[in-house]
């Protein structure tokens, strides 16, 4: 069955990171072979890490998340998506995956098939080899969350996640001058950065304060982000996969 409806869902597809390399035809047969385009409220688990998957889904609008548990129940961000991304392409030829995957969010997807990836991988190799460059730049930036997790300190955590989000946002016109909408918890950037709640506050008062970036009341606005990307040490050049 395919969904009903007039909407292009692969609008925001890889813009910005290789949708030119995607034909008009290539994009069209995406859009006709969607299963269901549904709406999801904030904080709703889509996947439960073990399951059987046999949809993979497309974030149109809102945020969400990929996640795993402690023994204690604390929660480890392991990836945060945002409309354009495909959220669990990877579940396709693993069926189950190790993580669980929810909204952070109010959040619109879209969804195919496993029937349907599996068509389109025995009769489209060249979208095969983007749906499969798509898995690679997730892949690249879980690269990237191991290095600022590993090598950086607080701010410098913070700062790189600051950068990578406003990066990936103004790729899919969401930012305007340096201004985008970030509706996530102090406790949800303490879950992606490794810290206490305590010490994101205290971090995010020290960039308020030194001027660099002021995060507030779902939004962030970027103050200085030559001395902000300096100080998370970023370069975007991992969200492009090289282009």
């Amino acid at each position: 069955m395919r969904a009903d409806t007039t909407e292009r869902v692969t609008d925001k597809f890889l813009r910005g990171r290789g949708r030119q390399r995607l034909s008009e035809d290539e994009l069209t047969l995406l859009d006709q072979t969607v299963d269901r385009v549904r709406d999801l409220p904030s904080r709703h688990t889509l996947v439960r890490a073990g399951d059987r998957v046999r949809t993979s889904t497309l974030l149109l609008d809102g945020f969400m998340c990929r996640y795993m548990d402690d023994h204690s129940g604390y929660r480890q961000l392991v990836a945060i998506h945002v409309p354009g991304d495909f959220v669990d392409l990877h579940a396709f030829p693993m069926e189950r995956l190790d993580h669980d995957v929810a909204t952070l969010s109010p959040a619109r997807i879209a969804s195919w098939t496993h029937d349907t990836l599996e068509e389109i991988v025995e009769t489209r190799p060249h979208l095969t080899r983007m749906l499969w460059f798509s898995t690679l730049l997730d892949a690249s930036v879980h690269r990237e969350w191991i290095f600022r997790m590993g090598r950086l300190d607080a701010e410098g955590r913070i700062a790189h996640f600051m950068c990578e989000l406003k990066v990936r946002l103004d790729m899919v016109g969401m930012v305007e001058n340096d201004r985008f909408l970030l509706p996530l918890k102090q406790a949800d950037v303490a879950e992606a950065c490794g810290l206490t709640g305590v010490h994101v506050n205290r971090v995010l008062r020290s960039l308020r304060e030194r001027e660099l970036m002021i995060f507030r009341a779902g939004q962030v606005t970027i103050v200085n982000w030559k001395q902000l990307s300096a100080l998370g040490q970023f370069n975007p050049a991992y969200l492009r996969g090289g282009l």
